[in-house]
């Protein structure tokens, strides 16, 4: 769970769940939270913010307890907001944003929470709630990693750019990705991206696009095809589709199966003799069937829309005067689509870890470890 304004004092998150003894420093967490911020076509609050976490509760001498984690990622710039955001009584009540963005949740929101000044609304819509997630994601991720399971993420395209990654290993895709501002493994396709985040600028417009989550070394059986809320991919779709922006999710072909035979979506089933295990040549159903990991890579695809803040501003219809106006502007990127990937990825971590510890259990890392091996062994076995 997530707490905490854009302009509030901090963002602060609690992570209940995880086992003892996991080794899990900040800097492990800072370093999601960098990577969140940089790509080209960010705003101007990239350059005020730098995240840094502070665990207050949960790690001990740089190793979790097994009680929940508590952390928080200050806001700096609060300093310039005490007035308008602090928690006690105005002295004099700022003034009220009264004209809802188009795109945005603030009048949705201020419908439903029958408040007048969306700031209510906007301070905890916006995507700056995303930094609470990526700490908790960095946390699940040195558990994933202690137990051999890695997530990654990469963009696929930026507006009408995209990329052609042909048979490229998934590990090269990952170097590649990291190595890169826009998190695009292509370098034609990147040159093309940042050309068009810079005419979108000029116009005052903005750009959305897609991402692709990969996760490797899951075993197969996460998650559970009895009941409709734990098969894993319904659960992975929703922890995407939580995103700010992100309006479509697919998992392996995803809406391509849709246009193809039969023979040319399911993975045919062979079995390995030497690893003693039953393998898939191919991967259409991004490693998951019937609501559980199979043991292939897990692969989901996001789409992000534009930005709704445009320095152009669209028309809309002031909440107390009921008037028109021209949509108030906030401080906004023109592109965030590689800032979204670094989400998508905390989001397939923390759903992933969740099913993990679901099947195996275990109050301590060995534990769960000893677990994890005991499966892997039945598998060998069967």
């Amino acid at each position: 769970m997530t707490a905490g304004e854009s302009h509030g004092p901090e963002l602060v998150a609690v992570v209940e769940g995880i086992p003892a003894g996991l080794p899990l420093l900040a800097a492990d967490v800072d370093a999601d939270l960098a990577r969140r911020q940089r790509g080209y076509g960010r705003g101007g609050r990239m350059r005020i913010e730098t995240d840094r976490v502070r665990f207050s509760g949960g790690v001990r001498g740089g190793e979790t307890l097994g009680s929940p984690i508590a952390l928080a990622i200050p806001n700096l710039d609060h300093a310039s907001w005490t007035g308008r955001m602090g928690a006690e009584p105005f002295e004099e009540p700022p003034e009220a944003l009264t004209r809802p963005r188009p795109g945005h949740a603030d009048l949705a929101g201020g419908l439903k929470y029958d408040r007048h000044d969306l700031r209510d609304i906007l301070e905890r819509a916006s995507a700056r709630e995303t930094a609470a997630r990526v700490a908790v994601g960095a946390v699940c991720r040195k558990l994933l990693a202690a137990l051999g399971i890695e997530v990654f993420a990469h963009v696929t395209a930026i507006g009408q750019v995209t990329t052609d990654l042909g048979d490229r290993a998934l590990d090269e895709v990952r170097d590649a990705a990291r190595a890169s501002d826009l998190s695009c493994a292509d370098p034609m396709a990147e040159q093309a991206m940042r050309a068009a985040i810079l005419e979108a600028s000029h116009a005052g417009d903005t750009l959305g696009g897609t991402f692709e989550v990969v996760a490797t070394g899951a075993p197969p059986g996460l998650g559970s095809h009895v009941q409709w809320d734990r098969r894993l991919d319904g659960r992975l779709a929703q922890a995407l589709m939580s995103i700010q922006a992100i309006k479509g999710v697919e998992i392996g072909l995803g809406f391509e199966a849709a246009s193809r035979r039969g023979s040319e979506v399911h993975d045919a089933i062979a079995f390995d003799a030497a690893a003693s295990a039953f393998t898939r040549p191919t991967n259409r159903a991004g490693g998951l069937e019937g609501g559980l990991t199979n043991g292939m890579p897990i692969v989901c695809r996001a789409a992000m829309k534009p930005i709704a803040t445009l320095r152009r501003a669209l028309p809309s219809a002031d909440v107390v005067t009921k008037l028109p106006f021209e949509a108030a502007f906030e401080r906004s990127d023109v592109c965030a689509v590689p800032a979204a990937s670094v989400v998508g990825e905390a989001m397939v971590l923390v759903t992933v870890a969740d099913a993990l510890i679901e099947k195996l259990g275990g109050d301590s890392l060995g534990e769960l470890r000893r677990a994890l091996e005991g499966y892997r062994a039945q598998l060998r076995a069967y």
